[in-house]
């Protein structure tokens, strides 16, 4: 009868012990434990980390509920041996087994990086970088090592050429070799067989063409003026005339609050100033568009040598064939500029 009383109550034991390890197993795999009642959130996993840093991330910031619940599940399926860096979305109410098969398969949620109206290196870099783990002074450091530079074709004068303005699909983990690389793809895709033909058809080389729309780009914002002032830019490069060109002043000056360009700035000697120097400069004052680059590409046939911007603030410019009606438009731009009190 006693060894009876002691078998139902190990019974009873067992059966609680099956009972709790059952609903605590449960819990731990299939119950909600991550950003319950939040929102998705991204979980940014630095190359290197260790499954303490995981951990940490995850309690600090108030991903999980129960950490030693995640921490139990995850030493189980051994992820804490095999932590994969990246960008991952979590989701509302996410389980803990969920979470583990995500970070243990390494499918990061990718970043959109968009990159357009930049000038210098420096901007460039920060662009790019800002939502990579890639550190932006390390590539800066890149585009100015004209060694790495020249294996592409480049020189560091003209390696912003290489950067073709768009919105591109980067992992987080890329680093700045990588987006180096791929930038580099990307411009060889964009100059494919067409466009090269087409730049062979003007008697132009890619990088020349981005460095000449780099400068019509900083003429006019008018999408369907390009055309025509490539045009005019063009017919001054056949004739050896030089471009005169008040963007490249302001770039040449690195000063580009300057609204008004003066005869002062016509006197810097810089290889980007177009007054003093006949031809292209040796490398883009900006990163032009594609809209622009194709605007060159595809630049009105027409005789005009010569243009200012229009008296009415527009941003459109009158054209001409002679110096003489130049000078009368100029005139014209002039005295607005004074009427509105810009001066510099």
């Amino acid at each position: 009868m006693k060894r009876q009383k002691i078998f139902i109550v190990l019974i009873v034991i067992i059966t609680v012990l099956a009972v709790s390890f059952s609903f605590y197993a449960y819990q731990t795999l299939k119950v909600p434990n991550l950003l319950v009642d939040q929102q998705d959130k991204i979980l940014l996993i630095p190359t290197g980390s260790t499954f303490s840093d995981v951990q940490q991330t995850l309690n600090e910031e108030n991903y999980v509920q129960d950490i030693l619940s995640f921490s139990f599940l995850a030493k189980l399926m051994k992820y804490d041996q095999f932590i994969k860096p990246g960008r991952y979305l979590l989701t509302k109410d996410m389980s803990n087994l969920e979470a583990i098969r995500l970070l243990r398969s390494g499918k990061q949620e990718p970043v959109n990086i968009t990159f357009n109206n930049i000038r210098l290196k420096h901007e460039l870099a920060e662009r790019l970088c800002e939502n990579l783990e890639a550190d932006a002074a390390k590539f800066e450091s890149m585009l100015n090592d004209s060694a790495l530079i020249s294996q592409y074709g480049f020189s560091e004068d003209n390696i912003m050429c290489m950067f073709i303005p768009n919105t591109y699909e980067f992992f987080w983990t890329t680093t700045e070799e990588d987006l180096f690389k791929r930038m580099h793809q990307e411009y060889k895709r964009f100059w494919n067989q067409q466009r090269l033909s087409e730049a062979e058809a003007i008697d132009m080389t890619p990088i020349e063409v981005s460095v000449l729309a780099s400068i019509v780009e900083s003429e006019t914002n008018k999408v369907d003026e390009a055309p025509r002032v490539a045009g005019l830019y063009i017919n001054r490069l056949n004739r050896n005339i030089a471009l005169q060109a008040d963007p490249t002043l302001v770039f040449a000056a690195q000063d580009f609050t300057i609204k008004r360009v003066l005869d002062k700035h016509k006197e810097i000697d810089s290889p980007y100033n177009t007054y003093k120097y006949t031809g292209l400069p040796p490398g883009p004052i900006r990163l032009p568009s594609i809209t622009s680059i194709d605007a060159v590409l595809h630049h009105e046939d027409h005789k005009y040598l010569y243009m200012c911007a229009k008296e009415d603030f527009s941003g459109y410019h009158n054209f001409s064939t002679n110096l003489q009606t130049h000078m009368a438009n100029a005139r014209k731009y002039q005295q607005a500029l004074s009427k509105a009190g810009i001066y510099n």
